[in-house]
């Protein structure tokens, strides 16, 4: 699992540009099993764990209002970047990304993310 989880977090560092953090997270525990970050100030694990929280907020939010829908993925927008929450097939883990909004696009983020993280929940 490691060498997929090292492998998947140099790929999306190599692969898009603007490229700040990434974490994977398990959702039931919070616990992050990888992580990668360019910049030494920006803690990914950190920002995963407050993100889980707007996870669970938002799968309850769904359960309240009884709807069946799957989230597919969280896109928070700050000033000057993306923040992008793709939960795995199985919701079992979530891929926590964060890039430069002024170096990437947003569909290309997002394409990017998916093609990486398409394999989390096999691998895991």
């Amino acid at each position: 699992m490691s060498e997929f989880l090292t492998n998947f977090t140099t790929d999306l560092k190599d692969n898009l540009n603007g490229f700040i953090g990434v974490s994977v997270t398990e959702l039931k525990t919070g616990m992050s099993f990888a992580s990668l970050s360019v910049d030494p100030k920006f803690d990914p694990e950190l920002a995963s764990a407050y993100n889980l929280e707007v996870v669970k907020a938002k799968l309850s939010a769904i359960k309240a209002l009884g709807l069946t829908e799957k989230i597919d993925d969280i896109l928070i927008t700050l000033s000057n970047q993306l923040h992008i929450i793709d939960l795995s097939d199985n919701g079992e883990y979530f891929v926590y990304l964060a890039v430069d909004s002024n170096k990437v696009n947003l569909g290309m983020a997002r394409a990017t993310l998916k093609k990486y993280s398409k394999d989390i929940a096999s691998k895991m």
